[in-house]
């Protein structure tokens, strides 16, 4: 008997996690674009909101995935990026996500032409690649960001895009590593453990996102999006009234949450999900 309950309540979690995965499946719409997340929250309208460059569409070929998962170069000339704390970071994130199309091929040019006379132009690297990340060019855009990181290896802001671009076609693994990479030399990005929580949330490491969704939410109490996700974390794993304070609060501060609310908590968080019906065994016929 206890071995079957004990089955039971882990096919139970299993399928709870299962659920919340395919709930988020979808690019969360705070990293993209404004011309992306419109068309994103009306494909997955249960899915809140993560925060920076372009949404996954393209599958990517072979030489990016190389890239994009090799380490910097041997020997490469490790220059030290300009020093931008991470809230100019936010800031610079925040401006570039509401620009045009028209404005990111400019950007595009401008960065070709940089590279042009100085091939080797991490800072024109990195320009190119959000560019083109913003105009759905993942696999283009990997290429760049590793290509920068192997000229400029400890700039946070090359990480983070990364970080991104991998989450968006679906490299998890090596998205939560870039996240890491941008956390090592700017350790009070909270956009970076958003990320990062968001990685692991889409791998079923719903406990491990939990911390990262909570450093964010230490570096900005009105960070909406770490509550949101945090809460549905929580929900993965039946930690139902921390699930609850944190969605309720993250309505507070973003009342779209309130969709995540009614999906993960139930009736506006007034009373908790009902736990899914224990299966038992049909008894077998026994022939005469």
């Amino acid at each position: 008997m206890l071995g079957a309950l004990t089955s039971c309540a882990i096919t139970t979690e299993k399928e709870r996690s299962k659920a919340v995965a395919t709930s988020i499946s979808a690019p969360p719409a705070a990293l993209l674009p404004a011309d992306s997340a419109a068309s994103v929250a009306a494909a997955a309208p249960a899915a809140p909101p993560v925060d920076s460059t372009g949404a996954a569409r393209s599958a990517p070929d072979a030489r990016a995935g190389q890239l994009a998962t090799e380490g910097p170069g041997a020997g490469a000339p490790a220059v030290a990026p300009p020093a931008v704390g991470a809230r100019e970071a936010s800031a610079e994130r925040s401006r570039e996500k509401k620009m045009t199309n028209a404005e990111y091929r400019q950007m595009l040019a401008t960065a070709d032409a940089a590279l042009k006379a100085h091939p080797k132009d991490a800072a024109a690297l990195l320009q190119r690649a959000k560019a083109k990340s913003y105009l759905h060019e993942y696999p283009a855009a990997q290429l760049d960001y590793s290509a920068a990181l192997r000229y400029q290896r400890n700039n946070p802001d090359a990480y983070y895009n990364r970080g991104v671009n991998h989450l968006m076609m679906k490299r998890y693994k090596a998205a939560a590593a870039d996240f890491a990479g941008a956390l090592r030399y700017r350790p009070d990005d909270k956009e970076s453990f958003f990320g990062r929580g968001v990685a692991k949330m889409q791998m079923n490491q719903y406990k491990p996102a939990v911390a990262d969704f909570t450093h964010a939410i230490q570096l900005d109490s009105a960070y909406a999006d770490a509550w949101e996700y945090r809460g549905i974390s929580y929900a993965s794993f039946d930690k139902l009234p921390e699930a609850r304070r944190d969605l309720e609060h993250a309505t507070t501060l973003n009342p779209v949450a309130a969709k995540s609310l009614r999906r993960y908590v139930g009736h506006d968080g007034k009373e908790p999900i009902k736990a899914a019906p224990m299966r038992t065994a049909r008894p077998t016929a026994v022939r005469p």
